[in-house]
């Protein structure tokens, strides 16, 4: 896979951080997630294909371990508030000293600088604070977070996950490694790049939820069935739009014009009450193979048997028989081959890796026996 040589030690966090870990694990990185000990919960359902070492670095010896991994690995994943690391001192400033190659990733919700560094979040307060929460929910109607997708995961987890391949595609020219600062809200904005690019073009003109790409036009919208699922719409162009009333078995002649914004509301009154008359299956059946825009909302427990999805084997099921998205995108010589097997015990492979970066049996003990250390072997094979 594309990144079968490179290690990475990722410290335990929440969910952003372990998106990105996991990325890097899909595509062939050994990751190797650090816990803490004593019983700690690492709540971490995107653990796939990653190891446990469990540590504790509130110890000098804890901390000394923890240096001796990142001295032998190409990328630290941190997701600590600003100077947390600095404490224990395990900052840029010492891990770069020993290892001038390391990529050093830090991923947080303000970045390193400014007056919000060391603050508490979550994706909805940096996604407010990217512009963007402004912009999203329907008409009249507060702004509306859409779920902890587009700060935590699009702007966060792999937006990080992309400046660790860049550093390294660059490290393999100056042979150095470098930090990165991941702001949540700086990833969230950027994914939004569309947004500030476009307001010239007179998309975001009107209020929230009433443009044409935020619920605002009816043929960009979604429609219940008389099966209670939905179909979503998103015939923007002519040629697709005149696929879609036929669809839907109206002429031109009885409705308004499609850009007659004043007449919308009476134009997705039509909508309403047409996609109201038929199943999700009857309107699949009547829009696939059309250039239309539409499409079932597939539910969760639905995408995997899509004939599509099923095709391009879009989605996967794991040892437990939970289905996954396929890592993307799809590589043609090296394609991600992501772990089947369960998630790991928090500690299971911590005596196995501190052999493979060349600690001896006697260390490992004497790190077991001081609380320095906790190994999980036993547990794993129950």
């Amino acid at each position: 896979m594309a990144l079968a040589t490179v290690r990475v030690i990722e410290l335990a966090g929440l969910a952003p951080a372990p998106f990105c870990g996991m990325i890097l694990a899909d595509f062939g990185a050994r990751v190797i997630r650090v816990d803490r000990t004593k019983g700690a919960m690492t709540v971490d359902t995107q653990a796939r294909g990653k190891r446990s070492v469990a540590l504790n670095l509130k110890d000098p010896k804890g901390v000394a371990v923890f240096r001796r991994l990142c001295v032998q690995s190409d990328v630290l994943l941190e997701p600590y508030r600003k100077g947390v690391m600095e404490k224990m001192g395990l900052g840029p400033a010492d891990l770069l000293k020993e290892n001038p190659r390391l990529i050093y990733a830090r991923l947080t919700g303000y970045g390193q600088s400014g007056s919000y560094a060391k603050a508490a979040g979550h994706d909805i307060n940096y996604l407010a604070m990217s512009g963007l929460l402004s912009m999203l929910g329907r008409s009249s109607e507060k702004p509306y977070a859409p779920l902890n997708l587009v700060a935590d995961f699009a702007g966060g987890g792999l937006t990080c996950a992309f400046g660790i391949v860049l550093a390294l595609l660059e490290r393999s020219r100056s042979g150095q490694g470098q930090i990165i600062d991941a702001s949540m809200v700086e990833g969230a904005a950027y994914v939004g790049s569309f947004m500030w690019k476009s307001r010239s073009l007179g998309l975001w003109n009107c209020p929230r939820g009433e443009n044409m790409l935020d619920s605002g036009a009816p043929f960009y919208d979604t429609y219940r069935t008389s099966d209670g699922k939905y179909m979503a719409v998103g015939a923007i162009e002519p040629q697709f739009y005149q696929q879609l009333i036929k669809g839907l078995g109206l002429a031109d002649a009885d409705l308004p014009a499609q850009m007659s914004v004043s007449d919308w509301p009476q134009l997705r009154q039509t909508f309403t009450r047409v996609f109201a008359t038929k199943t999700q299956a009857e309107w699949s059946q009547i829009f696939d193979g059309t250039d239309a825009c539409v499409t079932p909302v597939l539910s969760l427990d639905e995408v995997h048997s899509h004939p599509h999805n099923q095709t391009r084997g879009s989605f996967f099921k794991d040892s437990q028989g939970e289905i996954s998205p396929r890592p993307a995108p799809v590589l043609s010589r090296s394609p991600a081959e992501p772990c089947h097997s369960r998630d790991p015990f928090i500690g299971e492979h911590t005596r196995s890796v501190l052999k493979e970066y060349g600690f001896e049996q006697a260390q490992i003990e004497q790190l077991l026996s001081a609380g320095i250390i906790e190994c999980n072997e036993v547990k794993a094979r129950l």
